[in-house]
């Protein structure tokens, strides 16, 4: 199985910055795309961004501009740098990798336990 374990949530006050970082460990036999998910209460949860191995990086609109996204293939890391935070952005933070077992031609979809962030305004 594959684990992903998400550090560096907390809470900012609007304007400021933090960065996540996930680091995905375990019987992996190759990762093709790692990212964030965000839900707020009451929400669906919904992309942030997403990296591809091939450098292919996606993001939702709503945070295009004060994201980015970045990645330590060596590493199996995935990293969320988030600036200009609204309080809008509040949410738990998911990290999620598509990633196949050495055991299966199959690729399965991995998610962290989440990390809190908060904006104040």
């Amino acid at each position: 199985q594959v684990q992903l374990v998400e550090s560096g949530g907390g809470l900012v006050q609007a304007g400021g910055s933090l960065r996540l970082s996930c680091a995905a460990s375990g019987s992996i036999f190759s990762i093709d795309t790692m990212g964030w998910y965000r839900q707020a209460p009451g929400k669906q949860r919904e992309l942030v961004a997403a990296l591809t191995t091939g450098n292919s990086k996606n993001y939702a609109d709503s945070v295009k501009g004060r994201f980015s996204i970045s990645r330590d293939n060596a590493k199996n890391t995935v990293y969320l740098q988030m600036n200009s935070l609204k309080p809008e952005d509040t949410a738990v933070y998911y990290c999620n990798a598509k990633a196949k077992l050495p055991t299966s031609p199959y690729e399965s979809d991995y998610w962290g336990r989440g990390t809190q962030v908060t904006v104040s305004s």
